[in-house]
């Protein structure tokens, strides 16, 4: 089962939750943590992996053989992310702008169009002292795209069929985030309840719903702001799944890189709890 643990707005607590949820859950299940926030992963300081592979993280961009292209623009026609232009019978590629799809090199009828290795960033895996299997993206700094690396970071190991998978979600609602709930059973939202924490909520939710994803929610912070979170929820008959209270003792503990079921251990059973609850949504869902 693979568990997208996402918030639609920055700093919610996704990785407080995504790293709680992983630890409570590994003694009794095969259990997966891929951070696909990979423009600033976290998690590893919150489980402490043992990084045993590491491997680089490529994107193929198009190489124009300007000797054999006849600048009929079929590679420009067909790119959907304006990577090329044809200017003045000669074919110009933005390296920024290119997903590595790879249309323009199938597309082209002269094979005027070779792919070459583009480094943007690395993959590292391991083990955790706990059990769990770690693995996490990391961009290089300038380069524009996560989708990428997200993708090849997912496609990286294969967890087996019973394996539990915790991802963990880049904030917001862009298409890294669309990438990272790709193929997702179900997506646990963490918000909190401000204004801004609402406003984001709806923007996941729409993102869900056009995926066609099981979500339940869970409020961190819970005790401060109003009840304008609570009333969107039972509005649109949204579970809520947990709530985390908010102490100073908590935001202390987790400043210092403890996970959160460290801090408050009585919440390792409410995570577990937690799991059990998800698995029967999803096998429900299934049914």
């Amino acid at each position: 089962m693979k568990i997208v643990v996402c918030s639609g707005k920055g700093g919610t607590g996704k990785t407080t939750v995504a790293t709680s949820l992983a630890l409570s859950i590994v003694a009794k299940n095969d259990t997966w943590y891929l951070d696909c926030d990979v423009e600033a992963p976290n998690g590893h300081i919150f489980l402490n992996p043992q990084f045993e592979e590491e491997k680089p993280a490529v994107i193929l961009l198009p190489q124009i053989d300007q000797e054999k292209c006849t600048a009929c623009g079929r590679c420009v026609e067909v790119c959907q992310f304006h990577a090329l232009a044809l200017i003045a019978q000669k074919v110009l590629v933005f390296p920024q702008l290119c997903h590595g799809c790879g249309s323009c090199t199938w597309n082209c009828p002269e094979g005027a169009i070779s792919e070459v290795p583009n480094p943007i960033g690395k993959l590292q895996a391991g083990m955790t002292p706990a059990g769990i299997r770690f693995a996490q993206g990391i961009l290089n700094i300038s380069e524009p795209m996560a989708t990428p690396i997200i993708r090849q970071l997912k496609k990286w190991h294969s967890p087996g069929k019973d394996a539990c998978v915790v991802l963990d979600s880049p904030p917001g609602a862009s298409c890294s985030v669309v990438e990272s709930l790709r193929g997702a059973d179900f997506a646990l939202l963490v918000t909190e309840p401000t204004p801004f924490g609402l406003h984001d909520l709806k923007q996941i939710m729409g993102i869900l719903a056009d995926m066609d994803i099981p979500a339940g929610v869970i409020i961190n912070r819970d005790g401060i702001g109003s009840d304008m979170v609570d009333q969107y929820l039972d509005q649109e008959a949204i579970p809520v799944l947990m709530r985390i209270p908010y102490r100073q003792s908590l935001a202390e503990g987790i400043a210092l890189g403890k996970p959160l079921v460290e801090i408050m251990p009585e919440y390792r059973e409410n995570f577990r709890q937690l799991f059990d609850e998800i698995s029967m949504i999803v096998e429900k869902g299934a049914a």
